[in-house]
């Protein structure tokens, strides 16, 4: 039976992303692998941990959609409690972490791969994912407002002038 590798994977806006799925695919395809998915919490309080719980459903949906072997965990808000939390280094040989692009990453901003790099001694792949598009608007325009007869007065008492 040939050895297999475990990784930890650390991420949370960007778990369900194409750039995360692809890299682990491809991680995947080299050696025969199980993958840990941590998705630390949005925020404090239930409703940070039942949103980390949302992203980590879809991802691992997506995960085992790729025929990927997967389990998944939402850990503390702090990304870097979070690892050391979970941290073992007889369970895992690797970490991944995931974030969005420089600028818009706060995991980036607290220079999280390499600070997780240091305190595990392990080399940590980071993958980079497109910041997720926010969703579309579906509520209708406001309707705009009628003056009638005295549409040329609005622009002089400051109100919007209508069509």
């Amino acid at each position: 039976m040939p050895w297999k590798f475990s990784v930890l994977v650390v991420a949370n806006v960007t778990a369900a992303s194409d750039e995360l799925l692809g890299a682990l695919r491809e991680r995947a395809g080299r050696r025969q692998c199980a993958f840990t998915l941590l998705v630390p919490a949005t925020g404090g309080g239930k409703a940070g941990r039942e949103a980390a719980q949302a992203e980590l459903g879809k991802a691992l949906e997506r995960m085992h959609g790729a025929d990927l072997e997967v389990e998944g965990m939402v850990g503390d808000a702090d990304p870097v409690i979070a690892v050391h939390d979970v941290w073992d280094p007889r369970r895992f040989d690797e970490i991944v972490i995931s974030t969005l692009p420089t600028g818009a990453s706060r995991w980036l901003a607290v220079d999280l791969p390499h600070r997780v790099e240091k305190f595990t001694g392990v080399q940590v792949e980071h993958v980079v994912a497109a910041k997720p598009r926010p969703p579309a608007r579906t509520e209708p325009a406001p309707e705009p407002e009628h003056y009638g007869v005295l549409s040329p007065l609005a622009a002089i008492t400051g109100k919007r002038n209508a069509t």
